[in-house]
């Protein structure tokens, strides 16, 4: 590993071209690499570690990124989809806008949004909104949290929001899907 140098962070954090090739920089809150000319959001300081070559990145279990393509792959369209899936099951209970799941997926939100649906059928808000309901529907069954707790457990904004969308998405209020749904 290279040390972060003021040079190699000016660099990066000005998307210096001319230094690509001469170290890649991981960066440790998303497990992804790039190359110093990547136009993703500026990494904080503390979560980058430095690179000699892409192999060495891959070697600490670095992902490449899609957007500077540090490796020279293509990732296919599918591919892309199935890690969008995988970042939104790790942060479907923080506040997840399409911007942030561009950022964190390394694309453009438009383009993000265009494939996943093209791909899925549902655009990605949708699956999130899924797969926080169906996280919610397991911890109304599984636990006695109640619900406005599992309404923020879940990522949703307020108790009244998740109950509305619970609603309309199963035709019973989270309370009555517990009752109706309960093993005791």
């Amino acid at each position: 590993m290279l040390t972060l140098t003021d040079q190699r962070f000016q660099a990066i954090e000005q998307n210096d071209a001319t230094q690509d090739g001469a170290f890649y920089y991981g960066v440790t809150s998303t497990g992804i690499f790039c190359r110093p000319s990547c136009h993703s959001r500026l990494p904080q300081r503390d979560h980058l570690v430095l690179f000699e070559t892409v192999e060495a990145a891959l070697a600490a279990g670095f992902r490449p990124c899609k957007r500077c393509r540090p490796a020279g792959q293509v990732v296919s369209t599918a591919e892309w989809v199935t890690e969008i899936n995988q970042i939104i099951m790790t942060h479907y209970q923080t506040k997840l806008d399409l911007n942030t799941l561009a950022m964190l997926a390394h694309g453009a939100p438009y383009y993000l949004h265009h494939v996943y649906q093209q791909q899925t059928g549902q655009t990605p808000m949708a699956h999130l909104k899924h797969v926080r309901l169906t996280q919610a529907q397991k911890l109304l069954v599984t636990t006695q949290i109640p619900v406005s707790e599992v309404a923020l457990t879940c990522g949703f904004q307020s108790a009244a929001y998740f109950s509305t969308v619970f609603k309309q998405a199963t035709q019973l209020t989270p309370r009555q899907y517990r009752q109706k749904n309960s093993h005791t």
